[in-house]
């Protein structure tokens, strides 16, 4: 980090590391605690939509980025550039930010943004490097980033304390988030086998192989939709749940189409795939949400 006077500057290399674009991979969630919420106002939605997505999740980016030192193409950033001491300074600085604005919303909601930055930490972190245990990096990355997140966005939105997360409703939806995470996350990891062996990382899709990494998602990917849809059923009404389908039917979609590439030449999981993927998938879920959200609040007919 490059200072002068009172002005400071971050390399390039730096701000490509932060990956702050890739932040709309996880809007999904924030949009979902959103659609679901009783008593907001625009200004919170503006604070909390900019400490999560452009502080918080940039922080974790970096912090996890400077420890891996990957050679090779990661979630958002093809040809990553080599790291320096200047990301690891500036994780530090935005998850300070980050939780400096959540005390602008309650001390709840900068304690949760605490906790998420220090298992993001933990996940990465040569001392405890969550993610080279298979099972375990996988149920605490689909947890905080889905069930913790929610509720985390859910109670910043509304100005809530925790007693009022406790609803059963709210709570499902959360877990929700979780499940639809927990179904996608190992095919974020499909192209990476060979940097996460060369480092010990041996996650959930290196335990799978290529073409089970495929079976694992479509599998746990058609369970989370299934509890979508009663949850729209029970909580809402079917409307939705149809308008979910429809919705994620680009995913389904192009998610058979690479499978039966993939299945050809297994040389097509790769970099380029996985991020149309998570592209297509991000834009139908934020679509989804987006809709629902207005629809719901009558905002749109």
């Amino acid at each position: 980090m490059v200072v002068n006077g009172s002005q400071f500057m971050l390399k390039k290399s730096t701000w490509l590391h932060l990956r702050i674009p890739f932040s709309f991979f996880l809007l999904p969630v924030f949009l979902f605690a959103l659609s679901v919420s009783p008593n907001i106002k625009a200004d919170r939605i503006v604070i909390v939509f900019v400490i999560l997505h452009f502080f918080l999740y940039p922080a974790s980016n970096g912090y996890n980025s400077y420890f891996d030192k990957d050679e090779k193409s990661i979630g958002g950033l093809k040809n990553p550039p080599k790291v320096s001491k200047d990301l690891y300074l500036a994780a530090l600085l935005f998850d300070m930010i980050a939780l400096l604005l959540g005390f602008m919303i309650s001390w709840q909601f900068a304690l949760m943004l605490f906790i998420y930055g220090m298992v993001s930490k933990a996940y990465s972190h040569p001392i405890v490097r969550i993610k080279k245990y298979p099972f375990t990096s996988w149920f605490i990355a689909g947890l905080f980033q889905g069930f913790f997140t929610f509720l985390m966005s859910y109670l910043a939105l509304n100005d809530f304390d925790f007693a009022q997360l406790q609803k059963s409703t709210l709570l499902w939806a959360a877990l929700l988030s979780s499940a639809i995470l927990w179904g996608s996350y190992p095919m974020t990891q499909i192209y990476q086998h060979e940097e996460d062996a060369k480092r010990g990382d041996v996650t959930l899709s290196l335990k799978l192989g290529i073409l089970g990494t495929f079976h694992f998602t479509a599998f746990a990917f058609t369970l989370a939709s299934g509890f979508f849809a009663w949850y729209f059923i029970s909580v809402y009404e079917i409307y939705y749940a149809i308008v979910f389908f429809v919705a994620m039917s680009p995913v389904v979609s192009f998610f058979g189409f690479w499978y039966f590439k993939t299945r050809k030449d297994l040389s097509q999981a790769n970099y380029t795939n996985t991020m149309r993927l998570n592209f297509i998938s991000s834009c139908s879920l934020n679509f989804f949400f987006i809709y629902f959200f207005l629809h719901s609040m009558h905002f749109i007919g």
